[in-house]
């Protein structure tokens, strides 16, 4: 392929966007248009382009020029493809790469809330969510386990962050989502929203005044915002009073809560259910 580029010199300026930019000045690269994210992974890079995100480059292991990589590599074959061995790539880059390959992909617009829900039944709401790896694993079960789309409060880690997007395996580019406009006051103002939308708002809280899980109340609700809150601390105050309903989720063994990624997949199996 006439666009491999061996790596000899690690002060090139076109690999400072993988040596020495980080995820929050990839993410302004362009303001006030959409910047640059990093996907990590063949199978995350293939559902990004699948989703119709950009490629800008690659960079990949030398073994898996002719690996994994190859068949993705032949479709984009006027995009420069960065490669070296292993050990140089960690060391340029400063952390270990999952199945040997990387991508900068250019950002879109978001869509709008109203886009979002137009046709959703079940949605979740991330309060305050800060850690990547819990941001991926929760929108890996938001997919799996029957959530129409996800929402986002501004103080959310950024789900095409590399580490949430490789742990979410690609699925936060097959879920529809979207922030709340930075104008929009949360939970006041988006509460409101959501409930022009028609949602019941579920706030899952350790709470003993709450609902069961399985209530025939919830399920028979038509459309259901499922509002998770920060590691933690979870939901605040403010946010469970502005619910619809409280739920909590039963524990045994004397355990008092679960992770957020944990308590997501019981809650979207439970709810999210038809």
């Amino acid at each position: 392929m006439k666009n491999i580029i061996e790596i000899n010199d690690f002060s090139a300026p076109e690999l400072d966007i993988y040596a020495r930019t980080s995820e929050v000045q990839l993410l302004r690269y362009n303001e006030p248009a959409p910047g640059f994210f990093i996907a990590e992974s063949p199978k995350v890079i293939e559902r990004a382009c699948s989703a119709g995100y950009e490629p800008v480059s690659f960079l990949v292991e030398h073994k898996d020029l002719e690996g994994e990589a190859k068949e993705l590599l032949e479709r984009f074959p006027e995009i420069p493809v960065y490669t070296a061995e292993y050990e140089t790539l960690v060391k340029m880059t400063g952390y270990a790469l999952a199945r040997g390959m990387l991508c900068v992909m250019r950002r879109r617009a978001l869509s709008s809330i109203e886009e979002i829900c137009q046709n959703a039944r079940r949605i979740a709401i991330l309060e305050n969510v800060v850690n990547p790896t819990n941001i991926g694993a929760i929108f890996r079960s938001a997919a799996a386990l029957h959530m129409d789309a996800v929402l986002l409060p501004s103080g959310c880690s950024d789900p095409l962050y590399r580490r949430a997007s490789r742990v979410s395996m690609g699925t936060v580019f097959q879920i529809p989502w979207t922030y709340f406009d930075k104008k929009i006051s949360w939970p006041d103002t988006g509460m409101h929203i959501l409930r022009e939308f028609g949602f019941k708002t579920v706030a899952m809280a350790l709470r003993d005044d709450s609902f069961s899980i399985d209530d025939p109340q919830l399920h028979a609700q038509e459309k259901l915002a499922i509002i998770l809150g920060t590691e933690g601390d979870g939901l605040a105050a403010e946010t469970i009073a502005d619910c619809d309903y409280t739920v909590k989720i039963p524990m045994s063994h004397g355990v008092d809560s679960l992770n957020v990624a944990a308590a997501s997949a019981v809650a979207f199996w439970e709810l999210g259910r038809k």
